[in-house]
């Protein structure tokens, strides 16, 4: 019997032996600094109940998603079928989505919301990542930059018409870092930028609503409507800026506990906990996020092929490009958009997203190669980073 039960206690440690354990822990430090901003020592706090639930859920994700070989997504049908998957879900937000101060972002089931745009950004990932595997040198022709920008480009569409312009920022930011990465050449670059500048130009005549152009006005001089669409700016940079070098202490936060500053569990998380943890604890949780990214640009480097390196740097991309937009806004550096803090904000369909896709980076680690192996186009690809 006590042989059977060693038998399957080196079964189980052999199936989690490649996870990398600085990197869940790093994750789950970020979610533990979130879970402990939400609570209150004053009263009873259903964000906090539930978001350890999520975390929990998030944490099983990660380790089924650390088993399986990924082989498969290099498929053309598989990638092809989850991206129908996800647009038919994003547009079917338009007619059965619930409105949610003024946005139609997400499906109510009941006991949660499900938003579609989250999964969304992981997908537009290995999409990014299976198209550039094959292509990245080839990246010089228009081609290979026009078509995968399409598709980064109708997710943007549909999700910044929810809207939900905090999302589609982030979608373009993936796509943008993707092709950096790939290799595209300082001519076309150029070309994206005017580009760029001619589709702002026509989103900000034609396509942002009234309330978006008044954040993106405020946000060039927000005192100039403290009581309307600068509260939440003004309110936010208050926050930080009062937790000081040491913070007001855990749960006593004026700022968040006492609502001047709304969402402070989603949106403006990082400036409840700046305002708690002051600039100490600023520099622990950038720490953390610094040693998430690192962790995960090194599993990339020692990918098995050019698909697992790229999808470990679009992961990447994916999370710092979401914690730049989020920490900016918080600090009143960029417009208010709405975004949340990757593993730290309240939600579960971001935190599953998150730890879901560091799961299936993990389970492309088993496969992993020593430095000394790369193949000579593995070694241009991870030399671009």
């Amino acid at each position: 019997m006590v042989s059977a039960l060693k038998r399957v206690a080196e079964v189980r440690v052999r199936a989690f032996a490649h996870v990398d354990w600085f990197l869940l822990l790093a994750a789950l430090s970020i979610s533990t600094l979130g879970l402990v901003t939400m609570r209150s020592f004053s009263a009873e706090n259903s964000f906090f109940d539930k978001q350890i639930i999520w975390i929990c859920l998030s944490l099983i994700v990660f380790l089924i998603a650390s088993i399986p070989e990924y082989g498969f997504l290099r498929r053309t049908q598989i990638i092809s079928t989850l991206f129908a998957v996800i647009i038919s879900l994003l547009l079917l937000i338009f007619a059965f989505g619930s409105i949610v101060k003024g946005a139609q972002e997400r499906f109510n089931l009941g006991l949660f919301f499900v938003q579609p745009s989250d999964p969304a950004k992981l997908l537009l990932v290995m999409l990014l990542a299976k198209y550039f595997a094959r292509r990245h040198i080839e990246i010089k022709h228009y081609r290979h930059i026009i078509l995968p920008g399409a598709y980064a480009f109708v997710l943007f569409v549909l999700v910044f018409f929810q809207p939900d312009f905090g999302s589609a920022i982030i979608i373009f930011s993936i796509w943008f870092g993707m092709i950096l990465v790939a290799g595209i050449s300082w001519k076309h670059l150029a070309t994206l930028a005017v580009l760029g500048a001619i589709v702002l130009g026509g989103l900000w005549q034609w396509g942002l609503h009234p309330y978006q152009k008044q954040r993106v006005l405020t946000f060039l001089n927000p005192l100039t409507d403290i009581q309307g669409a600068g509260y939440n700016a003004y309110q936010s940079t208050v926050a930080v800026g009062s937790g000081e070098l040491l913070g007001k202490g855990i749960g006593y936060g004026t700022q968040s506990k006492l609502q001047f500053l709304p969402e402070y569990q989603t949106d403006f998380i990082f400036a409840a906990y700046a305002e708690e943890w002051g600039f100490v604890g600023v520099l622990i949780c950038l720490g953390l996020f610094a040693l998430l990214i690192i962790r995960i640009l090194s599993i990339a480097s020692h990918g098995a092929d050019n698909f697992d390196t790229l999808f470990g740097v679009g992961l990447a991309v994916y999370f710092t490009a979401q914690f730049v937009v989020h920490v900016g806004m918080n600090m009143g550096l960029l417009p208010i958009t709405g975004t949340t803090l990757p593993f730290m904000s309240y939600g579960g369909s971001h935190l599953l997203t998150e730890y879901f896709g560091l799961g299936i980076l993990t389970g492309m680690r088993r496969h992993a190669k020593p430095s000394s192996a790369y193949s000579r186009g593995d070694r241009e690809l991870v030399g671009v980073l």
